[in-house]
């Protein structure tokens, strides 16, 4: 499925709810999906830093696609990391670079977080872009 697939079907399923206490509900409860990690990357070097709660992160290029794991010790953090996997894992590092996550305004997320849990989003975003880009160069090298 395509960046725009997933964005606009969670788009959608945030439609469906009336209230933000609705929303926050839905997002703990996506982050149940969350596969998690093994504990071998709950290390220091898969930590997201800038995030109020622990995040980890990892990535893996396969086929010329980029899949990313993630866990965290909060269970909304989880929520959230879910959704930026859900839409970017499995696309190109280009197409990861270039998206601009505008989804997250149509749901209201960005609007809804507190300042600390934003800041956390944003260090999010950052480092999955950032493994896309080095995916994206190393691929350009060959």
């Amino acid at each position: 499925m395509s960046i725009e697939s997933s964005a606009a079907e969670i788009v959608e399923e945030f439609e469906m709810f009336d209230t933000w206490l609705d929303k926050y509900n839905y997002i703990i409860e996506l982050g149940q999906e969350l596969e998690g990690l093994d504990s071998q990357f709950k290390e220091q070097k898969y930590l997201i830093s800038g995030c109020q709660s622990q995040v980890w992160l990892t990535a893996e290029f396969n086929d010329g696609k980029v899949y990313f794991k993630a866990d965290s010790d909060a269970i909304i953090t989880k929520g959230i990391v879910y959704l930026l996997i859900r839409v970017l894992s499995g696309n190109t590092p280009t197409a990861i670079v270039d998206y601009d996550l505008s989804f997250l305004e149509k749901i209201g997320l960005k609007e809804h977080l507190s300042p600390t849990r934003s800041n956390g989003l944003n260090s999010m975003i950052k480092q999955i872009k950032l493994y896309a880009l080095v995916y994206q160069t190393k691929e350009k090298q060959r």
